[in-house]
């Protein structure tokens, strides 16, 4: 099992922390039927030693105390998105990618999304904490994938995202306010596969394979990448990726588009962006088999020249050895394969000025035929329409809540055909806009940005509640008006008792600043020893009541990261009790979490 602390968040290095210093000290030298059990370790070549791995069997968590405690904890930091259960090879892709803040990037072939969410965790690593000025697309052929990916990646609460439903080999051009397209300076091809190397965790690979799979799959993939070289800056990245250990997927796709590229595209050495981890270089010869089992060494109709391996003379100038190949045996992970490129700078500008009417622009997309009743609940399909920056709602929560003109207004869009605020209003990275609103009919956009404002149907002075998502982003524009602070006692009690009284609040400093504030939303701060930033929580404050505005698995995991509190909160009283001991299947049910991951 391995897994990774979210980076890049306020709350990474708090999570890290606690399970370096309360968690893995009770985990070592536990012995289990005779045997040592092997507490979780760090990969090393992750940075930050924010991945670590654990190979634990599930009678032990079920049955060893400090591991059933840990077990818990991980179940709560993943509901929240603090932590996510992936393959350790599924994250080198991002690493080696190296993106920065002002970086726009496009993740081609994005869910299940734990990679868009790699990639989105190094685009808001600013250090400073200010919000990055890049851009993350990521595409999925599949709509409904689509959707899912964006359950995924929302708790990362990026604004600088974009999620589209694209066939990958046709990925339309994008166009800007200058005139021209838009090119990526990274660009992220992890490619469908025949997943042979998956066969540690794949039953189905066993069963199912067949020398056709990669042959079947070699064009594709072939096209994927070719399109992403099309859409790269000339200086930027792309990083080709496979869980395959086949050379028809892998090494005959890298040649095949050096090949094509002339000359442009060159294969780049990244093994010093993974300090101890064990590969193999990539291979310069190979055969390839026909679906009967025969070997082939000419190309024909159905096995073009592309799959075969380079001439001799040809080798030393493709450099393939520069690929990587993680084999499962060397370092107990699954197996993938990787190959980094840089696409040649000419020292002209990075935009050739493309202009709209390019001979090869892509067509309008098409409507996506979706079937719906496999779309999550929550799945809008409604088009895009930023609100009118004088708008009389915009007015009443930029006077309510004191927002700093600053915050633009030109960044908040809803989901209807009309423009008209009617449920969610969202909030994008200022600079997107243009890639929604010219590319209407062109890009089929999923989701974009973060939900900021929601309607809330009350007798106060503004309609509009502040969500929680969207709250970080907007903090820095906020004024003191409705904003209140509390220590960890104060948001003990808001997170063990749901709507409480005002006369039962016990901090009177607190109750006194709660009660000054007028019904609507409002914005609680905590001071955190535990952590560099403190805590930001959405507040609502009733005509008698008060109450904070998390969702349930949230406030759950609050009371276990801040609190060493593992509870239930019940609904209809709004209390919180210590749960019954759990049966072993509901146990099995948690472990569930972590069986299957990308």
């Amino acid at each position: 099992m391995t897994f990774r602390v979210t980076g890049s968040q306020p709350f990474t290095e708090e999570v890290r922390n606690l399970i370096k210093n309360k968690y893995e000290p009770k985990l070592q030298n536990i012995v289990w039927e005779g045997q040592e059990v092997q507490p979780p370790v760090v990969l090393p070549w992750y940075p930050g030693d924010l991945a670590l791995q654990m190979n634990v069997g599930k009678h032990v968590i079920r049955k060893n105390k400090p591991f059933a405690d840990f077990q818990k904890f991980l179940v709560a930091e993943t509901n929240v998105g603090h932590i996510c259960r992936q393959e350790a090879v599924s994250m080198i892709p991002p690493i080696v990618l190296d993106v920065k803040p002002h970086h726009t990037v496009i993740d081609l072939c994005a869910a299940p999304g734990s990679k868009t969410a790699q990639l989105l965790e190094f685009l808001h690593d600013t250090k400073d904490g200010s919000m990055p000025t890049g851009l993350v697309i990521a595409n999925d052929s599949d709509a409904v994938r689509s959707h899912m990916l964006v359950h995924q990646v929302k708790r990362l609460a990026s604004p600088n995202l974009i999620v589209s439903s694209h066939d990958a080999q046709l990925f339309p051009k994008i166009k800007t306010e200058s005139g021209a397209f838009l090119q990526f300076d990274r660009v992220l091809a992890d490619v469908p596969c025949s997943g042979d190397a998956t066969m540690r965790k794949n039953i189905n690979v066993w069963r199912d394979w067949n020398t056709g799979n990669g042959i079947g799959l070699h064009q594709t993939q072939l096209n994927i990448l070719m399109r992403g070289v099309k859409m790269l800056k000339p200086g930027g990245r792309i990083v080709y990726s496979t869980c395959s250990l086949n050379p028809v997927e892998n090494e005959a796709v890298v040649a095949e588009a050096l090949r094509l590229s002339k000359g442009k595209l060159k294969l780049v050495d990244a093994s010093s962006m993974l300090p101890g981890l064990k590969f193999r270089p990539g291979l310069s010869s190979w055969k390839v088999m026909n679906k009967s089992f025969q070997w082939i060494t000419e190309p024909e109709e159905k096995h073009p020249k592309s799959l075969f391996p380079p001439a001799p003379e040809e080798t030393e100038l493709l450099n393939l050895n520069l690929c990587m190949r993680v084999y499962p045996h060397l370092q107990d992970t699954g197996g993938f394969f990787i190959a980094v490129f840089e696409l040649e700078d000419d020292g002209r500008p990075s935009n050739k000025k493309q202009r709209v009417n390019d001979d090869d622009e892509a067509e309008p997309a098409p409507k996506p035929e979706i079937n719906k009743k496999k779309l999550p609940r929550d799945a809008n399909e409604e088009p895009f329409r930023f609100v009118k920056e004088d708008h009389e709602v915009l007015d009443s929560c930029y006077s309510f809540y004191d927002i700093k003109p600053e915050f633009a207004r030109k960044a908040l869009f809803v989901r209807n055909a009309t423009g008209e605020p009617a449920r969610i209003i969202y909030y994008l990275y200022p600079e997107l806009r243009q890639y929604i609103e010219l590319n209407e009919g062109r890009l089929k956009l999923v989701h974009a940005g973060i939900k900021m404002f929601a309607i809330q149907k009350n007798p106060g002075e503004c309609q509009w509640r502040v969500q929680y998502e969207g709250l970080r982003v907007l903090f820095p524009y906020l004024t003191s008006n409705r904003v209140v602070r509390s220590g960890l006692e104060s948001l003990k009690f808001l997170c063990e008792n749901a709507f409480p009284k005002l006369d039962d609040i016990q901090d009177s400093e607190f109750k006194e600043n709660v009660s000054r504030l007028s019904v609507g939303c409002a914005f609680l701060v905590v001071d955190n020893p535990e952590s560099k930033e403190n805590m930001l929580f959405p507040l609502w404050r009733g005509q008698n009541s008060i109450n904070l505005m998390l969702p349930r698995e949230d406030t759950m995991e609050l009371l276990l990261r801040v609190f060493d509190i593992h509870v239930v909160i019940n609904k209809g009283d709004g209390k919180a009790y210590a749960p019954k001991d759990p049966k072993p299947a509901e146990i099995d049910d948690k472990l569930a979490v972590y069986d299957n991951a990308d």
